[in-house]
């Protein structure tokens, strides 16, 4: 038996794609192994959304020469896309397949089976237009169901266009095939993923507010979770329903980018500061007790110290659980990297410190809102020390103790304390389901 290890890096939609390719190897008759360990087989799943996710690439590459250098190592994904020649240079590596060839199982199999030797090498990279359904099994509660690929958007600091492709999707109803064999394997969360999926609908004359309405009745499934979208296609009209929904959890997560309209306009995003608070402030008055987290990126060109500022000041206004702080980095071949005024790595890091206080703050500040009530939790798994931690419908870790408490289980948790890593400690009130 041939025994394949994976690896994925970057983003919740990589990890879905590399759970379907590892499910395909295996009803091949594949041994699933540790990427620690020695294996005939590597897949590497790539990211390139920053510089130091290309030099993570490049260093999970070699490790992986490294400990078989006789293995066949097979790259794609994102970087893969983008530096193909890069990749197919490293010594040891053997195959370098771009998006439109990461999901295409036969193209695997045919270069494992037809190689001879380590030295064979193919690199096929295409222009990206075809769309492979993914999803997770492997976390025995969620699953992450990929639902859309690609993007139309054209901000400035972005190379993910290039390496995904133009938006694209299946239709409502395949996916939800999808979920109800999801929902028949026991797994009672579904966490939708793409690139940007908001824009859902776009190849197929839907919209994704078609999608949550028709995953809703999936039967089994009983929490769905939206990943990240934009705040101009985050709907009134869906908001609305959300409120409403038993099944479609009080959790957004938002991208910002920036607080000041005038590095706005520099990044090409869709949207104003004014159209982002109106769309916090409708979420925090439609549920309370709804999570959100921001993205925002510091250091972009042309950020002067006042218009980060105007950053800083928006965020401390604004109601939301926390932050998702990057520092921008540099991409070859966008607009945004032949912008002048430039900011420094030290100023970077300085103004990256200031938006985790503030995002500490928030996660503290929302947490203890719900301290002394009752919450439902969904139950994952078993913390190194023995104690079980799940998730809210509002996304707060509680860590629980007892001996009858198992994985998959919705339990009635009354929220006790808050711990130092912004958890929260609960206690078992009622069993549920």
């Amino acid at each position: 038996m041939n025994t394949i290890a994976f690896q994925t890096l970057g983003c919740k939609l990589n990890f879905s794609e590399t759970a379907t390719l590892s499910r395909l190897f295996i009803e091949q008759g594949y041994q699933k192994v540790g990427f620690n360990q020695a294996s005939d087989v590597y897949v590497i799943n790539t990211c390139s959304v920053t510089e130091e996710a290309d030099k993570k690439c490049r260093q999970v590459i070699r490790k992986a020469i490294r400990q078989n250098p006789e293995a066949t190592v097979i790259v794609t994904g994102c970087f893969a896309q983008l530096k193909p020649k890069e990749i197919i240079n490293i010594p040891g590596v053997s195959l370098v397949l771009g998006a439109n060839e990461k999901l295409d199982f036969n193209r695997y199999l045919a270069h494992i089976q037809g190689q001879k030797t380590p030295e064979t090498h193919t690199c096929e990279i295409n222009e990206v237009d075809r769309y492979f359904a993914a999803h997770s099994l492997s976390e025995r509660t969620r699953s992450f169901l990929k639902v859309q690929d690609g993007c139309d958007y054209p901000c400035t600091y972005c190379t993910i266009p290039k390496a995904r492709g133009k938006s694209r999707n299946a239709t409502v109803e395949s996916i939800r095939v999808q979920a109800e064999s999801i929902a028949a394997k026991g797994i009672r969360e579904l966490i939708l993923t793409g690139v940007n999926i908001g824009d859902f609908g776009k190849s197929t004359g839907e919209s994704f507010f078609d999608l949550i309405k028709a995953l809703e009745q999936v039967k089994g499934i009983d929490r769905i979770r939206i990943s990240s979208i934009e705040p101009n296609l985050l709907t009134d009209e869906m908001l609305d329903h959300i409120a409403k929904s038993k099944v479609i959890m009080p959790h957004f997560h938002i991208p910002l980018q920036s607080g000041s309209d005038t590095v706005l306009r520099l990044m090409k995003r869709r949207y104003n500061t004014k159209i982002f608070i109106e769309k916090i402030e409708r979420i925090n008055r439609l549920m309370p007790h709804a999570a959100i987290g921001i993205d925002v990126i510091v250091g972009f060109p042309g950020e002067t110290d006042e218009l980060f500022e105007e950053t800083e000041l928006l965020l401390n206004s604004l109601e939301f659980m926390n932050l998702h702080v990057f520092s921008y980095s540099e991409r070859p071949g966008t607009p945004a990297s032949t912008y002048e005024h430039k900011v420094g790595e030290t100023e970077k890091q300085h103004r990256s410190q200031i938006l985790h206080r503030i995002s500490d703050k928030k996660q503290r500040a929302f947490n203890e809102k719900f301290l002394n009530s009752e919450r439902v939790v969904l139950v994952e798994n078993k913390h190194r020390n023995g104690n079980w931690y799940g998730f809210t419908d509002n996304y707060i870790k509680v860590e629980l103790q007892g001996e009858n408490i198992k994985t998959n289980q919705f339990i009635n948790v009354q929220m006790i304390k808050q711990n130092t890593d912004l958890s929260v400690v609960g206690r078992e009130n009622q069993t549920l389901v």
